[in-house]
Formats: structure tokens, C-alpha cells, sequence
């Protein structure tokens, strides 16, 4: 097996901000086979290639405060967003056991598969992102009242996971830049791009489109989230899509 742990330069700037933590990480060498974007994850996920995947093991708990967090946390934050019908649910931050196995090569489906309930991705601290449904063909009307500041919540087992726009990571890298990946290897970007914002007008049925990026300078699949349901993903995975253990 091959075994390389990444340490960005992302991990630095998103972790000087969290009180109380100091980050020495450094930028690794990575396999030639592997895309260099994965680089950008931070440095308590663990990051490593395995045959012919990407594996990204994380713990699931945000590099962010949450009122979710027991109070006698040092990350408890209170609510302080701007949703005026805030109400928090009654599950708590717990800790994760998840192993994402992404495909090393990204590649288009020749059947595209629906996404499920839970874990459809991973952002760049580690936390899930999950598609755009509170339960099955449920909409996230009443859901999104729980989500708190960081626009993130934990469903019943303790999970934190992101229905929308990781704000705390898009605040660090800008709105333009990679948020993380869907299970199927192809990358997410933020809600705007070349200095506009995304709609879903710009996007395809799975919320995205393909063209050069700064990660990907010779093209690439990528999705968008945006501020429209379904915010991160649409009919499905464009891609083969590997999966997620917990």
C-alpha cells in the first residue's frame, strides 16, 4: 500500500483562526498519480492512496465552533448567525469513524446514480456533505432552521455534516475556491466564479460543468454549490461514485 499523508497549505490558514490550536504543516510531496488538489485537505485528515483510490479518513468534527458542541467544550460557540427562527435540534457533536474511498481517476458515469441519504462527500476539514434532502424526497424547508452560523448541524448519531455552503471554509479560501470533493473524485467549488455569482442556470441537471480550473488547469468536471436548493448536488453523481464508511 501506498501512503503519503498531505498537509496543505489550506490546513495552516484554516486552523489559525481555531483558538487554542497551532498547526506546524508543511506542504508534501504528493504521488504523481494523484491530484494535487488533494493537498488542500487539513491536517488532522488523514489523506492517502490506496490502488486505484483516494482514502480521506476523517473524525467528521469541524475545525469550527457549533452551538452543537456540549457546552463544556472549548469549541462550543453560541448562535450567532442571521436566521432569526434558529432552533437548535437535540443532537450534540460526536465523534466520526469515516473512511471516504474516492476514485483516483474521476470519471463520467454511463448511468448516473442517485445520491443517498448521508454522507455524499467530504469538504476539506473532514466534515460530510450531505445532499439536499432531510429525509427521502424531503425537502430541507424546516431542516435549515437548525443548521447553525457555520450553516452545519448533526443528524441523530452525533454526525456534523453540511447541506449547503461550508461558510467557514469559503470565508478561508474564498467563494471562488475548492470546498472538497463528491464521492465520484470530482471537485466542489463555491458560489461564485470569474467574479459572479453561480445560479442553477449555469449548471447541468448534477450541478455542475466542466472547464479549466486553478486546481485542474487542463479541465475537469466540477460541481457548484450554490444559494439555490439543491445548494450542492442534483439528479445525482456525475461520476462513477466510490464509498463512504462510518
Amino acid at each position: 500500500m501506498r501512503r503519503i499523508e498531505y498537509f496543505g497549505l489550506f490546513a495552516v490558514l484554516l486552523l489559525a483562526g481555531c483558538s487554542g490550536t497551532e498547526s506546524s504543516a508543511v506542504q508534501a510531496d504528493l504521488p504523481e498519480d494523484a491530484p494535487t488538489a488533494f493537498s488542500q485537505f487539513q491536517n488532522d485528515v488523514n489523506v492517502f492512496v490506496e490502488g486505484d483510490y483516494i482514502i480521506v479518513e476523517s473524525t467528521g468534527v469541524p475545525n469550527h465552533g457549533s452551538p452543537y458542541f456540549d457546552t463544556s467544550s472549548s469549541q462550543y460557540e453560541s448562535y450567532d448567525g442571521d436566521n432569526t427562527q434558529f432552533q437548535l435540534n437535540p443532537n450534540r457533536i460526536a465523534t466520526q469513524n469515516l473512511t471516504f474511498r474516492i476514485p483516483l481517476n474521476a470519471t463520467e458515469a454511463s448511468s448516473k446514480e442517485a445520491t443517498p441519504l448521508g454522507p455524499i462527500g467530504v469538504s476539506l476539514n473532514g466534515v460530510p456533505f450531505y445532499n439536499q434532502y432531510a429525509g427521502p424526497n424531503q425537502p430541507l424547508t424546516f431542516e435549515i432552521n437548525s443548521f447553525d452560523q457555520y450553516l452545519g448541524h448533526p443528524q441523530q448519531f452525533g454526525g456534523y455534516h453540511y447541506h449547503m455552503e461550508p461558510v467557514y471554509i469559503s470565508d478561508m479560501v474564498g467563494r471562488e475556491g475548492l470546498l472538497g470533493f463528491l464521492l465520484d473524485g470530482f471537485p466542489v467549488y463555491g458560489p461564485r466564479e470569474s467574479g459572479e455569482n453561480v445560479t442553477n442556470q449555469d449548471l447541468d441537471a448534477y450541478h455542475g460543468h466542466a472547464h479549466a480550473t486553478p486546481d485542474y488547469p487542463d479541465g475537469t468536471y466540477h460541481y457548484h454549490i450554490t444559494a439555490e436548493d439543491p445548494y450542492i448536488n442534483g439528479n445525482g453523481f456525475f461520476g462513477v461514485a466510490g464509498t463512504v464508511s462510518q
